[in-house]
Formats: structure tokens, sequence, C-alpha cells
């Protein structure tokens, strides 16, 4: 009975009144949150460990003065409540400080709970032990705690929940200049990694409490105007819903709305951005819609709610954030819009679903659970793929922070540079991307790499957290079969761009040698002359044969005296035969018609199968019947018509996505004509032109209306418009014009 007495005081010494007071809700909610994850002996065995704990005298409070076990537990709570992880990541977080105190080993914990228990435990232990050595952003030590975080990464989202629960409690701490340490590494580091992993309602309540600390009359500005304007806000907000409200319903929609206030924090970064008072931030506050939706409906309820939306309010196509379609890498899926309330005042829609509000509320814990994984393994699965990327990185300071790009998708891998930067490529990128994705010049002259020190070839595929240092030559050039090795999109293009441009050097190179012989033999150069040579020397493309000259295939001398017989042979046909360039051929008047009287009928679907529209067929680009187009909301309100190729297709898409609309053809066609130009290149002859508008009159359901010739050197270019009712037609015509002898190119130009 002694023995208790005295084990009873020592607690009571350990605890203070209102810590005692606190501790029987604390475990309660505790048991509560973990519900049946805790397995019976684990409460057992985790209060004798705790009595021990404090029995030994091992436990000393922290220098704002926080008892260890009950900070534990309230970090523990968070852990639980808002982030949803259970029996190893609290456990872990429970035991930690007793072994610390020496009272259990990590072998103890590891027998005794478990190995994920004990990987958590020897995680927070480093933690702890390098946060003693007090780490700055600038040291050595500063990486070494963020490496730390990834031996297991279920400490990232521990570390966090304790910060978010030390921030709470310091308000009225004496140790200001703890208080202000503390802060600022909320906000540089754990702020950010809350963003990372979709952690939004921690990442916002870390960003206040540090504004809170470190700018302490800002904050209490931006509080007390909040609370002044806080029964007209509601106000509003109560009449911008109202009506949505009933819309809703009318529509069978399941749902809830509710008003959310922006942080102040978040406030505080628009006054600074846009550099105005309290007063000039318009947007103060969010309606959120959330959706009771299967996940099979969840993407056509979203947009659904988007149409009542914006038929009852004006938009803002500015400020559409589409994360429906492509959600943000931690997996945020939401719809946000803008628009113009009740009083001319802008108010931001948030539109997801239940699931996608837990995700953003509780992050990739969230986000597991709802791919249908039980336990934490769908977690670790995810944040060992994370770890990769810290791993051979010999940065520190923000440089650092910067590294914490943490991404859910699997096709993404991350490296980093021998100083540390980090880059993201896609999965199965080799050297030879990475090279490219640094540098053109560096890519050029790429021979190979050394990756985590050792040396690889151009194919070697990188993972994510290999370190990679390009090796490159003097002497090395981009070869043809370089195509075959890289998989990024950006690589391939410059690859292909410097091999033609280094084919385009070769190639003038040729010709200037070339040229610089007929000076030597006093020959006058004809460059027509030479293109019809080149074709009876079997080269169907000019820059082959000047690419046979650059590499010696074909002997220069040769290729001189072969000219001479063509040039010979052409001036003995042209004796006989009055020569005409094709630049004096007149299109007979008969011949020219307009599209003037042609019945335009309604072959056009837009949109969701709408008929009847206004529409234009855009001039840059002139679709035909039978291309594949998209119609363009003007700012007069008409639809203009595009082909899918269209010179401003991708700008359109890039710049005013949401006044694109789908658009396709209908019925068979062949009611309306419509304007092409075609360009063709050929030989300088009155004879082939002649030769291509038979061609054309003969073509049923096509006619030509203009022609313009021009020539240079042997060669006409010609640009013809013409009419027809649709591709298939088209096809059939520039066939048959490259077949005319004498024609080298028809193309179709916008």
């Amino acid at each position: 009975m002694i023995i208790e007495r005295n084990e009873e005081m020592e607690m009571d010494a350990f605890f203070t009144l209102d810590e005692r007071k606190l501790l029987p809700s604390l475990y309660r909610k505790l048991l509560v949150l973990l519900d049946d994850a805790l397995q019976k002996e684990d409460c057992v065995k985790l209060r004798t460990c705790m009595r021990q704990a404090v029995e030994s005298g091992s436990l000393k409070r922290d220098l704002f003065g926080f008892n260890p076990i009950v900070k534990d537990m309230q970090t523990a709570i968070i852990v639980a409540e808002e982030i949803g992880m259970k029996r190893a990541s609290v456990l872990g977080l429970m035991l930690h400080n007793a072994v610390m105190a020496r009272i259990l080993t990590v072998a103890d914990v590891e027998e005794g709970y478990g190995s994920d228990v004990a990987g958590i435990v020897r995680g927070l232990i480093k933690v702890n032990e390098l946060y003693a050595k007090s780490p700055s952003i600038e040291s050595e030590n500063f990486r070494n705690l963020l490496l730390s975080f990834v031996e297991d990464m279920r400490v990232i989202l521990i570390m966090i929940s304790d910060r978010v629960n030390v921030m709470r409690q310091i308000r009225d701490t004496s140790n200001v200049e703890a208080r202000l340490k503390v802060a600022y590494e909320a906000s540089y580091l754990y702020a950010p990694l809350a963003h990372k992993l979709g952690l939004y309602k921690l990442k916002s309540e870390l960003e206040d409490l540090s504004l809170k600390y470190t700018e302490h009359d800002v904050y209490y500005h931006i509080k007390e105007k909040l609370n002044a304007t806080k029964a007209s806000r509601d106000k509003y907000i109560a009449a911008f819903i109202a009506p949505l409200q009933v819309r809703l319903e009318e529509a069978g929609l399941r749902f809830h709305i509710k008003g959310r206030t922006k942080s102040i924090h978040s406030i505080y970064q628009k006054m600074k951005k846009q550099k105005c008072p309290f007063e000039g931030v318009y947007d103060l506050f969010a309606i959120r819609v959330i959706l009771d939706a299967p996940i099979e409906k969840e993407k056509s309820e979203c947009w659904q709610v988007y149409s009542i939306v914006t038929d009852m309010y004006q938009p803002n196509p500015k400020r559409l954030r589409d994360w429906l379609s492509v959600p943000k890498s931690n997996g945020y899926e939401s719809l946000h819009i803008t628009v113009m309330g009740p009083e001319g005042k802008w108010v931001e829609v948030q539109i997801r679903t239940e699931r996608m509000d837990e995700i953003a509320e509780r992050g990739v814990a969230a986000h597991w659970r709802y791919k249908g994984i039980k336990g934490e393994s769908g977690l670790d699965e995810w944040l060992n793929t994370v770890r990769e990327t810290l791993e051979n990185t010999d940065s520190s300071g923000m440089e650092t922070m910067d590294q914490f790009k943490l991404d859910l998708y699997e096709d993404e891998v991350f490296v980093f540079t021998p100083k540390g930067d980090l880059f993201k490529l896609g999965k199965g990128a080799t050297v030879l991307d990475f090279a490219f994705y640094i540098h053109t010049q560096l890519g050029c002259k790429c021979i190979g790499a050394k990756v985590n020190g050792k040396n690889v070839p151009l194919r070697f595929i990188l993972h994510s957290g290999d370190q990679v240092e390009i090796l490159t030559s003097s002497t090395q050039t981009p070869k043809q079969d370089w195509l075959n090795i890289v998989t990024t999109s950006k690589a391939r293009t410059k690859i292909r761009q410097v091999i033609k441009e280094m084919a385009a050097r070769q190639h003038e190179f040729a010709k200037e040698t070339l040229e610089r012989k007929f000076k030597n033999r006093k020959l006058d150069y004809d460059e027509g002359v030479m293109m019809r040579l080149i074709k009876r020397l079997g080269y169907k493309v000019v820059t082959d044969f000047y690419q046979a000259v650059a590499d010696e295939t074909l002997d220069v001398n040769e290729i001189v005296d072969k000219y001479v017989e063509q040039q010979k042979h052409e001036t003995d046909v042209r004796d006989e035969v009055t020569y005409r360039s094709a630049e004096s051929y007149s299109l007979p008047t008969h011949q020219i018609t307009d599209d003037e009287g042609n019945k335009r009928e309604d072959v056009l679907v837009i949109d969701q199968n709408l008929k009847g529209l206004e529409y234009k067929l855009a001039r840059c680009c002139n679709p035909i019947y039978g291309d594949d187009i998209f119609g363009f909301v003007s700012v007069s309100g008409g639809i203009k018509i595009h082909r899918s190729n269209c010179p401003n297709a991708g700008d359109l898409r890039e710049r005013f996505g949401y006044r694109i609309v789908k658009a396709r053809w209908a019925g068979k066609g062949g009611g309306t004509q419509y304007p092409i130009n075609l360009r063709v290149v050929g030989h300088d002859d009155i004879g082939i032109v002649t030769n291509l508008t038979s061609v054309i009159s003969k073509e049923q359901g096509v006619v030509l209306r203009s022609i313009n010739i021009d020539s240079n050197d042997g060669l006409f270019s010609g640009s013809l418009t013409i009419m027809v009712s649709d591709t298939v037609r088209l096809e059939a015509l520039v066939k048959k014009l490259k077949m005319v002898k004498g024609v080298k190119l028809v193309s179709r130009t916008a």
C-alpha cells in the first residue's frame, strides 16, 4: 500500500491539477477516434509503460513547459482526427519518449508492438536528437532533419501534427524568442509540407498562427476587420446561397452548402500581392457546394452544379480552376469558379463531392482510403516512393525546401543535379532526356552520366532520388538514333531541331562547294536545271542529295559533268519548242466562279447536339465538310468554326479554353461548297499549269475560283483557290494533281 501511495504521489507531482483533469477526456477521445484499431493489450502495455517512464524521472518538460505525455496525446488526437492515421502512428508517437527515457529499447517496441511502430519510434527519436542541435535552415543539420523524416514518411505527418499542437499551445508562453523560432519554422517548413500532402486545413491553421506570432499587429488588424464585417458578410452569403439552394434542389441533387471566410494569412497575402488595404480584397470568402454523389456520377454532377451557378451568376472566365479533369498532384479534386454575385461583388464558388472534401481536409491518408486500400499499406506504398526524392542530394537551405515536390502520380520521377537542384521528368526518362531537359547544348554534347557516382550510358533509365551528373565531350553531336533513346517530347523535339539545323548547315556547305566548282569552271548555276538533275539522279528530297554531297557519297566533279549534260539536253529541246513561263498563264474567264448563290445547309451540330445556331467558318483555316473541327465563342457572341489543326488552335485552347465548344459535321454534306487554298510547286512550264487546270475542270463538284503564279529559277509556285464540298473530294483532287508530270508539291494552306 505504501509503495502504491508513493507511485500515486509521483504521478501527482508530474501532472498539474489542470493536466490531471484533462487526461481522462484526452484518453477517451483517443479511444473513440481509434475505434477498434488498437489491440486490447496495447492499452494495458501503454499505460504500464507511461507509468514507468514517469516514475523513472527521465521524462522532462520542454522549453515551453509542456508535459510530454499530455502533449503527445494531444498530437495523437490530431494525427487520428485530422489525418486519419491509426494504430502504428499513434503508438509510435506515444512510445518514443519512453524509448528516449530508456524505459524501453527500439527492439522492445518491435517485439511488443511490431516493426511498423518501431520504425516510427526510430524516426521520431532521430528528429528529436537533431532538434536538440538547434538546426538553422542554412545548416547541414537542417538537411539531415528533413532526411530523417523520410526514414518512415509517416514521421512527416506526425511532425506536422505536433507542430500544429505546439502552435495552438504557445499563445501565452513567456518564452517569446522560442515562440518566434517555432512560428517561422511552421511557416517555411511545416506549412509547405502540409500543402504538398494535401492537408489544407492544417496548412491554413499553421499559416494563420505563424502570422499571429510573427506579425501580431497585422494579424489582429485583419481579424478585427473580419469581425466588424461578419454580420454583413453572413447576410450576403445567405442571400447568395438561398436562390442557388432552390435551383439545386429542383435539379434533384443531394448536397449541402457552406460559406467559408478565407484564412487571415490568405487575405494578408492578397493585400500584399494587390498592394491594397483590407477593403480592397474583394473575395474574402468562398461558397462551397458539397455533393453527396456516387463516385461514377461525381464529375457529371459537379459540372451540372457549375452550369446552374453560371446560369444564375455571371462567371469570370479567367478565374476558372478545373481540378476535376486533372486533379492536383497531391490528390486534390475540386472545381473553382468566381462569379459576379448580388451588389456586383465577386464570389468564389468551390464545387466538390463529400469524398473530394475529405481528401482536401485530410490529405493523402483520405486519398488512399478512398482507393479501397485497407489500413496504412497504401499510404506506405506512396510514401516510400516519395522518400526516394530526398535520398541522394547534397543541397541545403531553401534549395532543400524546393525538393519537396511530392506527387501522387506514378508516371513521374524526381532527379537531382550535383548541386541539389530538383527536376521532374516522365517515368522511363533516360540520361539523355535529363541532359536535354537541363539545356539543349548540354544534351547535344552528352556522352553519358554519373548516376549516384557510377558511370552509366545515354540509355540509362533514371529513378526517383537519382543524383545525375551529365558527362560531355566537345566532339559529340546528336545522332538520328538518339530519337529511339529519349522518351520525353521535349528531348525529341530538341534533337530533331538540332539535327535539322546541322543538316541545313551541311547542305549549305555542300551547295557552296558545288557553286564554287561552277565558278572555277566558269559555268552559270541554274537552280531549275539542278533540281531536274537531282530528280533524275533518283533523289526525291533535295536535302538527301545535299547530304550525300556533304557525306562525300557523291563526287562533286561528277555532278558538275552531269549538270553540263543536263543543261545541254534541255537547251537542245527548247530550241525545238518555244518555251513559255508558267507565269504567263491566264485563267479563262469562263472558268472563274464564285460561291454566291450556293445554298447554305445546316450541316453543323454544335456543343450538346444543338442545331440551328448562328456560326461562321473561320478565315484563318477555312474548314470544310469532313474536317476535324471545334467551335469558338467569339466576343460578339457568335460561334466561329475552326479546324482542329488550325494554326491558331493551340493558342485558343490555352488562353480561352472556356470558350471552346464541341462541333461536328452532320448529314452527308455536298450541299455547300467551301473555299480552299492550295499551293502547287512545279517546273516552270505553262503546259504543266494548263494540265493542272484541266484536271480541276474535269473533277465533279470542284470549281476553280482563282489562280496566281510566281516563277523563280526554273520553278513556279502557284496559289489556287477552289470551291469544294468536302474533304473526300479534296483529297481525291490533291492526289490527281500530284500525279501531273512536273508537279513537285501540292499542299493545302490556311
